[in-house]
């Protein structure tokens, strides 16, 4: 039997360490993810702690972090690459990874943030981002948990929803408006992210919520968050998100989510990447497999063309977003391109994890597959980070002026 053909790196970026290093994460995606999503998955259950000191020994949780600083010190391009492999196996796996590289360290006080980001890169400052409101999603200039000010703290107060890893986490990090803005001012002026430091396990006083019962993304749960009158210190506000070391401080919060954005949409697009391909190499052994009419089915030349346009797109989507990641890695804003290979190459998970389905006729539809897990989670590739139509939005934003 003949078997995938995995990825390989594109000359333009192809290093030796980067070899190795994809080589290192596939190999643990396929011995330590992939059993594991397969036994978990089918339950809802959450990924266990052990999994996650796995990936903390591996130091993926800081990858972007600055060796200095405890980090492996690379850049978006790794990041990524170390996602798409483990979403191979199982999409979670490579989103947990995001709630390190930085994230909840940009505090103001110096020897603070430095304590944080070695934290963070050794996988012990995982956090929960809490930025989407239950009317207000893609449009997140229109947050409406207030934050006020009260002697040395801050009082939040308000509702979030989708905070992926919320009861779990070391941290929650809040989008929350600290006055309205005035005339000629953006309506996304006065929005501040607050840092709401916790133990995991347990929420903090005036913090509740309950779980959204997802139809995938399996691995760690999802909160819709009530605030009611949770109190953060002024330490604890914000100047970015995303471990966003360039960020202006002056340039305001809701900037730096921008900003982080960018680079989570790419990742997204890399993670996409890698549950299309979990579904490209599951569809090449089983139409080897499967027999039909006296021949494995692989022999009918409408599903070895299915097949081939599935690699093709796979392929493309690949190439589309380490183009994305070095530009970001180059210090290029590259909004547009980082709105476009996400766009790109989550539309393009669903198709192909659609595609793989239907090879596998009956069988695709039944849990006994992985098919139809990689299916449930390209499905949400295309809506978070900003769905598709948004993407749609920013990339004709900026080609043509605004109506």
């Amino acid at each position: 039997m003949r078997e995938p053909v995995l990825p390989e790196l594109l000359s333009p970026w192809r290093t030796p360490e980067r070899a190795a290093l994809q080589q290192e994460a596939r190999e643990f995606a396929r011995d330590r993810v992939l059993p594991v999503a397969d036994e978990l998955d089918p339950q809802k259950g959450e990924m266990p702690r052990s999994l996650i000191e796995a990936l903390a020994a591996k130091g993926w949780f800081g990858i972007t972090i600055p060796e200095e600083q405890g980090g492996l010190g690379l850049g978006v391009f790794e990041y990524c690459m170390v996602s798409e492999e483990l979403a191979r196996a199982w999409l979670s796996v490579a989103s947990i990874l995001a709630r390190g590289q930085g994230l909840g360290t940009q505090v103001v006080d110096d020897d603070r943030r430095a304590e944080l980001l070695q934290r963070s890169a050794r996988g012990a400052w995982i956090g929960s981002i809490a930025l989407s409101e239950p009317t207000a999603g893609s449009d997140l200039a229109g947050v409406q948990t207030r934050a006020v000010r009260d002697g040395d703290d801050w009082v939040l107060t308000g509702r979030k929803r989708w905070a992926g890893n919320a009861l779990a986490a070391d941290f929650v990090e809040v989008l929350a408006r600290v006055r309205d803005p005035e005339e000629g001012e953006p309506r996304s002026a006065g929005l501040e992210p607050f840092l709401v430091v916790k133990q995991p396990g347990t929420f903090p006083n005036g913090m509740t919520g309950h779980v959204i019962d997802k139809i995938g993304y399996h691995g760690f749960l999802t909160w819709e968050l009530d605030l009611d009158g949770v109190r953060v210190p002024d330490a604890d506000r914000l100047t970015g998100l995303y471990g966003d070391e360039g960020a202006d401080a002056d340039a305001g919060g809701f900037a730096s989510v921008q900003r982080g954005l960018n680079i989570a949409r790419v990742h997204t697009a890399a993670r996409a990447v890698g549950v299309a391909r979990a579904a490209v190499e599951d569809c090449t052994t089983y139409l080897q497999e499967r027999e039909q009419f006296g021949h494995p089915i692989a022999d009918f030349q409408a599903l070895r063309f299915a097949l081939a346009d599935m690699q093709a797109q796979v392929t493309q989507a690949r190439a589309f977003w380490q183009q994305v990641a070095h530009l970001l890695d180059s210090g290029e804003p590259a909004e547009q391109e980082s709105a476009s290979v996400k766009l790109l190459a989550t539309e393009m998970a669903v198709r192909v994890t659609n595609t793989a389905m239907q090879l596998h006729g009956g069988n695709g539809y039944t849990t006994e597959r992985r098919v139809e897990r990689y299916w449930r989670d390209a499905r949400l590739t295309t809506i978070f980070e900003g769905t598709s139509e948004i993407q749609r939005r920013i990339i004709s934003d900026r080609m043509l002026p605004r109506a």
